[in-house]
């Protein structure tokens, strides 16, 4: 580890807590329906779609409404990305003459992109057509963000208001996501990385005629736009099949640390909008504190873990660092940063190979993933899955004082902790159950790309991405075969859609409750004594539900690399 190390980390931490306050303060005045700066520019077209799709920003809707708009958008989305995947063949805009995708593989891509996850079983560059990667994946990608900006602005609305019944519009807050955040923040961004040297065309692929004489294809296409809602949409799915370890997708340093500013960006802010909807900036905060404090012991572990290296290495006389799997223009420090980053974040990007780890290494991003990625996490599916933690911790701490649990002035009963606890159980069920099978069934072994323990962790890692949303890989496992196909999507969708249909039933039900004032005996939830208890209750689940699974995998293979035995 290194001085300049901890100055870049400190850098992009620095950069993203000033970013916190004027982006809550501009998603709340767009979800509050409030004049922003782009409001010439956007309300006649807001109000055109609506007049469209026969719906209106004064109509409301019940947490059952809402329900039910979010997953016909959602079903829709499937079936026609599920459509162009299945054409793409016979569609335009594919100068390098891809073929049709086949049904499984077509299957998984449709729900990883519906579900904000962009697991990828292919090579981007060599499957997918410019018109899927455009009106395909890339709209896909503005979509599934906004629907879980739209679910975290429900819950906070059910906690911010009193003896109601409606959450809000989901075609209203899905609309304005898109409109005033997403789209103009991505514009921006795609002149920025194009200005970077990241392609943005229409053109075929280049052929090259390298020093030897040989015949090389270089792959363009509409790459800045992709990438810029990748990263601000934390989807995570590249263009190129190395992601942003491609220099096309991540040319420099400066890159780099624009494209993880830019992944934490809406997710950190969405604190302050809470913070703000809830009339308590400071109760914001405090859930920033708590995801703040989880992420920074992360990378410390992280940076840590790969700037020790492997010992079997050193022993050979080959000392620094662990760079196996690594850019040399990121190095270590960056690799590990970025590797935190985007398993905290739902975002799945990745720069380096995170199979190509240490045990230790491999060992955070897991853990990130299997809390539920709710430090920062997705754009508002990081929110909105913290707030389960929330409403358990409150629980615990009632039980603590012997009285009716409350956050915010609302009596937390037991309809709201069932509904949480269900929302943080569906995760480790699809975890932990598909490994299992996996790991007893031929079809399941038999893509395991390295033997022992790292074999393990390759298919835990790719169910435990693929239940909460993430879409990164250790890499090493064979994911294009009918069983992974299917079970990694069912998985997908069990961990976006049982977590997203109990917190919109938490969110019905606070909203009918009358707020209560604070009293003496009320537990305060704006300070230290609160996020280290927040703190606590998410690593305690987390370590109760998965120490044994990463027992099997990276914590035997660090004890089995110290102890000399390799595989």
């Amino acid at each position: 580890m290194t001085l300049n190390g901890w100055i870049q980390i400190l850098i992009f931490c620095g950069i993203v807590i000033l970013l916190v306050k004027p982006v809550g303060a501009y998603m709340t005045r767009v979800f509050n329906g409030e004049r922003t700066p782009l409001s010439p520019l956007f309300v006649p077209i807001e109000r055109g779609l609506y007049k469209l799709s026969g719906t209106s920003e004064r109509e409301e809707q019940h947490w059952t409404s809402y329900v039910f708009a979010m997953l016909l958008f959602n079903l829709a989305g499937f079936v026609i990305l599920y459509l162009l995947l299945r054409l793409q063949g016979s569609l335009p805009y594919n100068p390098a003459g891809m073929t049709a995708v086949g049904p499984e593989l077509s299957f998984n891509t449709a729900t990883s992109f519906v579900t904000n996850t962009n697991w990828q079983n292919y090579g981007g560059e060599s499957t997918m057509s410019y018109l899927v990667q455009m009106a395909g994946l890339t709209v896909q990608n503005f979509a599934s963000a906004a629907t879980g900006m739209a679910i975290a602005i429900a819950l906070i609305r059910g906690f911010a208001r009193a003896s109601g019944k409606s959450i809000g519009n989901f075609w209203v807050d899905m609309t304005r996501a898109t409109l005033y955040i997403l789209l103009p923040i991505c514009i921006v961004l795609t002149i920025v990385f194009v200005y970077l040297g990241v392609p943005q065309t229409l053109g075929a692929y280049v052929t090259a005629t390298t020093i030897e004489g040989a015949q090389q294809v270089i792959a363009l296409g509409p790459v800045a736009s992709q990438l810029a809602i990748k990263m601000l949409g934390t989807n995570g799915g590249g263009f190129f099949n190395v992601n942003s370890a491609h220099p096309f997708e991540n040319p420099d340093a400066i890159s780099n640390l624009i494209q993880m500013v830019a992944i934490f960006a809406i997710g950190a802010g969405f604190t302050n909008v809470f913070g703000r909807m809830v009339g308590n900036q400071r109760q914001g905060w405090a859930i920033f504190a708590t995801m703040g404090v989880l992420f920074v012991a992360g990378v410390v572990f992280t940076y840590w873990a790969e700037a020790a290296g492997n010992p079997l290495v050193h022993a050979m006389g080959i000392d620094g660092g662990n760079m196996e799997g690594k850019e040399v223009r990121f190095g270590i420090v960056l690799s590990s940063l970025f590797a935190v980053v985007t398993t905290a974040a739902s975002c799945g990007a990745v720069n380096a190979m995170h199979g190509s780890f240490t045990a230790l290494g491999g060992l955070i991003p897991l853990i990130n993933m299997e809390l539920g990625e709710v430090i920062v996490g997705g754009v508002g599916a990081g929110f909105y899955g913290i707030l389960m933690f929330v409403i358990l911790t409150v629980f615990v701490a009632g039980l603590m004082v012997g009285r009716t649990p409350e956050y915010l002035g609302k009596k937390i009963e037991a309809k709201e902790v069932k509904m949480a606890v269900l929302a943080i159980l569906c995760l480790p069920l699809a975890m932990l159950v598909f490994t299992a099978i996996a790991v007893i069934l031929p079809t399941g072994v038999a893509s395991i790309g390295n033997p022992g323990p790292h074999g393990f962790s390759e298919i835990l890692y790719a169910y435990t991405s693929a239940a909460a949303n993430n879409g990164s890989a250790f890499g090493g496992l064979t994911g294009n075969t009918p069983w992974y196909n299917i079970t990694i999507g069912i998985a997908m969708l069990m961990g976006r859609f049982l977590v997203i249909i109990p917190a919109l039933a938490i969110a019905g039900s606070l909203v009918m409750k009358k707020t209560v004032p604070a009293s003496a005996g009320t537990f305060p939830t704006h300070g230290p004594l609160f996020v280290g208890l927040l703190c606590g209750v998410i690593l305690i689940v987390g370590g109760l539900t998965f120490f044994p699974a990463l027992a099997l995998g990276p914590i035997v293979e660090h004890l089995a690399m110290v102890a000399g035995q390799t595989f």
